[in-house]
């Protein structure tokens, strides 16, 4: 039951999180709200594993805790924030639903002709969704994202095979806390933490990221990591897309017409024609 809880939390609150993004660059630059966010709930995830008494990871562990929070947020979840300054946080969500994808392609699991397929539908979904002839996406954010995807894939990925030990809410906060020291050092570099100033939306944005989409939903995803199979889990990234488009559509007046329809369609048959099968086929995970 608690893994089931785990899921939906993934599926509903990563969804809602493209929007929240959306919001919170209109006042902070993406490394900077990612810096606040991580560092923050860095703090508030630590806090509640001494709380519980958690169990300290090894040495040899933290090498590996702090790549994952690298590729995982520092990365692919940073990367998701720079993507929504050219796209929507509709476009955001659907491109993202290629997370399996990646993981397929990353695992060392033998690709079978089946697994080709999904991959090319995929492909094709996100071709059609891409359309530059419309102008309505552009492609520096769809690369942008794509690059986000195969960094969460290969992060989650090191993070099963490799984190063993310590407890949920302790490792994810010292995961949080590398991926807040590249954000910072990123943001001091790139031109600093504001582009704007700051609204009652933006500051509420960082505020719900913290706590919903990095302690919440973060956790959430690292515990159905490790107890589900990918083909299993891997379909929150099928729930996201709907969630942030509704959202993007509703609140944002962001544009969704039939061409984009098309391709999320294909590309969420792609992906399940991935991770629809049978457990046996493949044993890899799948986050920011």
């Amino acid at each position: 039951m608690l893994a089931w809880i785990a899921y939906a939390t993934v599926a509903l609150v990563w969804g809602s999180t493209y929007f929240a993004i959306a919001l919170g660059i209109e006042g902070f630059t993406p490394y900077g709200l990612m810096a606040l966010r991580f560092s923050l709930g860095a703090g508030l995830a630590l806090a509640i594993g001494r709380m519980k008494g958690e169990a300290l990871p090894t040495r040899r562990n933290l090498p590996h805790l702090a790549l994952v929070g690298a590729f995982l947020l520092a990365g692919a979840n940073s990367l998701v924030a720079v993507s929504e300054t050219f796209l929507s946080s509709g476009v955001a969500a659907i491109l993202s639903a290629l997370v399996p994808l990646g993981l397929a392609l990353w695992s060392q699991e033998r690709v079978s002709g089946r697994t080709w397929l999904g991959l090319g539908l995929g492909l094709a979904g996100v071709a059609i969704l891409t359309n530059p002839l419309e102008g309505s996406v552009d492609l520096r954010g769809v690369g942008i994202l794509l690059l986000a995807v195969n960094l969460w894939a290969y992060g989650t990925i090191h993070g099963r095979r490799y984190v063993q030990g310590g407890g949920l809410m302790t490792n994810v906060g010292i995961e949080m806390l590398a991926a807040a020291a590249l954000c910072h050092l990123i943001a001091l570099a790139t031109g600093g933490y504001t582009h704007a100033p700051l609204s009652i939306r933006s500051l509420s944005a960082l505020l719900y990221l913290v706590v919903f989409g990095s302690v919440v939903g973060y956790t959430a995803y690292i515990y159905i990591a490790k107890v589900w199979s990918p083909a299993k889990m891997g379909t929150y990234a099928y729930l996201n897309p709907v969630v942030a488009v509704l959202l993007g559509s509703a609140f944002l007046k962001e544009p969704f017409n039939a061409r984009m329809a098309l391709g999320m369609a294909i590309i969420l048959v792609g992906v399940a024609v991935v991770q629809l099968r049978p457990n046996t086929a493949m044993a890899v995970e799948d986050p920011a």
